[in-house]
């Protein structure tokens, strides 16, 4: 038996590797350079951890992803193997110890982000460790043409001049030809050894389904298939709107996004990991590390910004090889509202400068100074103050971020939330009768219409710029109604942390930077064309759409996606259901609900019928989300 197999049984007590890791490992024993692509679920991790273990030494793992880090850290202590992660919030000298600790403690694991390698005195103490392997995660934020691009990720290649003898590992699950040719070249990897799993999953069903209502439609789909299910949605509201709406349909639902608190969040996760829920209603903080076996059905309520990310978050389906369904449900706005999200919000050079400027000048910044700065922030009330939008302007810091510029903790979650815990006409009668509350409490019904019934994220400065009151003033409110049983009110003091990283240049800073923001902007433009085509395209099946994009040619069609289920139902005969829809819409409007209701078939066929009658043109679908004749 091999000493990796050995390892392996002994940590992790598996009896034998998956599909390609004992391959990838034996290249990176053989001191190889090794590029491996392996889709989510695949065991990437253990493609470095095994070697690491069987050397003499530490290895090395750079990752973007600090929540990734922390788990991979903590699944590795609970092994009882020795690992350290330098990550953000970590101050100077609490870093000398744990760069000690490596250099003489005996550990096998030091994780850290590529923007540490930026600082010269922490790579002066890696290049004294005993470094054994270096492994590169996420190894796409390395090309331009990945959809996470990241310029720290070009100063690795620096590393090989240090470890000329110790072997890369790149490795990555989504990476288009184009990409996967940068990684290797910005990498420096010297004639590596390419492994590459197929992006096929023979076991997942890609369903693309247009309703108009897509809570029947997810209720339908989580009847007919009772197992494990995860639903991804864009923001924090909807997930708890979501979910709420799933228990009052008597499904067990929880919810999870990055504004809860750690606690919240290992709660929810263990409610559904240990199968106490069916449910888990999520947006995309959810799903690394996450490896449950038996999830059945991954749900897309709104379109993904690009088909890397979901492919990732569909594939987290089915990992038990039974059979799964990633289903993603679209209505025509969709297109719209996603533009609007993703693409009409990405910053320009102009409004990057301006953000740039104006953060400088709001902490009282000089130029020529603010090296190493920190300070407490809170994104609403910047937006607020220099009248920029939150969203496009969280883009621009981000991006800032992301090329060293800044750095910016990831909590956007608002300090206050709050529900009103009585009738809205008890709320009425004390308005009368406190009338020096009234414009505060008119403000905070007028913005939040849905704050009677679920706990609401609450903008301080919004509402006090609409009811021209100071916060103070806002503060004392909620405090009173508080105490008076009016509402249940939280507040969490979690602003997030900004530090400046260089000095204040202003425009030679975004100058330097700009170059990367327009191939990122022409980059996530093509990728959401990518989508549409993806959602539109229905000539062809899903899966081979998928497996094109990542450069995978095929000319079987899978069999099982909702193309292929569709070709095969045309050979039905859906004419007399297709003349019973017709009639019942001659003299009225009607959603697919209502016409379900009025019709004794099976949903799936009743579904079939109108998507073939919309084909054909002979019905319309209304923005009211109900059908008619076409005249």
């Amino acid at each position: 038996m091999s000493e990796a197999l050995q390892i392996l049984q002994k940590y992790w007590k598996h009896d034998r590797f998956r599909p390609l890791q004992q391959e990838i490992i034996d290249s990176v024993l053989s001191g190889q350079d090794t590029f491996a692509l392996m889709p989510t679920g695949g065991g990437k991790s253990i493609c470095f951890q095994i070697p690491a273990m069987v050397n003499k030494g530490i290895c090395l793992v750079i990752s973007p992803l600090i929540a990734l880090m922390k788990d991979q850290v903590a699944n590795l202590q609970k092994r009882d193997i020795k690992a350290i992660a330098l990550t953000g919030g970590i101050k100077s000298n609490e870093m000398i110890d744990l760069l000690d600790n490596c250099q003489f403690g005996n550990y096998k694991f030091l994780y850290l982000s590529p923007e540490r390698l930026q600082s010269d005195w922490i790579l002066d103490r890696i290049k004294n460790l005993p470094i054994n392997l270096i492994a590169i995660d996420e190894a796409h934020c390395v090309s331009q043409w990945g959809h996470d691009f990241r310029p720290a990720y070009l100063k690795i290649s620096g590393l090989k001049d240090h470890f000329p003898n110790v072997p890369f590992l790149a490795l990555t699950a989504t990476a288009t030809p184009k990409a996967k040719e940068e990684i290797i070249t910005e990498l420096g990897l010297h004639n590596p050894k390419l492994f590459q799993k197929s992006f096929a999953r023979k076991n997942i069903a890609y369903m693309v389904f247009e309703t108009d209502d897509k809570l029947f439609r997810i209720e339908q789909i989580l009847k007919k298939n009772p197992q494990s299910s995860i639903i991804y949605v864009r923001n924090r509201k909807s997930c708890l709107e979501i979910s709420t709406q799933l228990r009052y349909l008597g499904f067990k639902a929880t919810f999870y996004h990055g504004g809860l608190s750690s606690k919240e969040k290992d709660k929810n996760m263990l409610l559904w990991m240990q199968d106490e829920v069916q449910v888990i209603v999520a947006t995309n903080a959810f799903g690394m590390g996450i490896d449950k076996s038996n999830v059945k059905t991954v749900i897309h309520i709104q379109l993904p910004e690009n088909l890397e990310n979901y492919y990732q978050e569909a594939g987290r389906s089915g990992r038990n090889g039974d059979k799964a369904f990633a289903v993603l449900l679209t209505n025509p706005s969709d297109i719209a509202q996603t533009e609007n999200q993703f693409i009409n919000i990405l910053p320009d050079k102009a409004f990057l400068n301006s953000i740039y400027i104006k953060l400088c000048n709001y902490f009282q910044i000089a130029y020529g100074e603010g090296i190493n700065e920190q300070f407490s922030f809170n994104l609403n009330a910047f937006c607020l103050k220099y009248k920029f939008p939150v969203l496009k302007t969280y883009n621009a810091m981000q991006f800032l971020d992301r090329q060293g510029v800044i750095t910016l903790s990831q909590e956007f979650s608002e300090k206050i939330t709050l529900q009103f815990i009585i009738p809205s006409k008890e709320v009425i009668r004390y308005t009368s009768l406190n009338p020096h509350d009234e414009e505060i409490l008119l403000a905070i019904l007028r913005t939040y219409p849905g704050i009677y019934e679920m706990q609401t994220a609450f903008n301080l400065p919004l509402i006090a710029k609409k009811s021209n009151h100071p916060e103070t003033q806002i503060y004392a409110v909620l405090q009173k109604l508080k105490e008076k049983g009016i509402i249940d009110y939280h507040s969490r003091n979690n602003d997030s942390t900004l530090i400046f990283n260089e000095i204040r240049e202003d425009e030679r800073t975004i100058n330097r930077v700009a170059k990367y923001l327009e191939n990122q902007n022409t980059l996530k433009k093509e990728q959401f064309k990518s989508v549409l085509k993806y959602i539109k395209e229905d000539k062809v099946c899903k899966s081979k759409l998928i497996l094109n994009y990542f450069g995978e040619k095929t000319t079987e069609d899978c069999g099982i996606c909702s193309y292929c289920i569709t070709k095969k139902n045309k050979k039905t005969n859906t004419i007399p259901l297709s003349k019973e829809i017709l009639l019942i819409i001659t003299n009225e409007e009607l959603n697919s609900r209502e016409i379900q209701n009025r019709i004794n078939n099976k949903s799936d066929d009743v579904i079939f019928a109108i998507q073939q009658l919309l084909e054909n043109e002979k019905i319309i679908l209304k923005p009211n989300n109900k059908y008619i004749l076409k005249l």
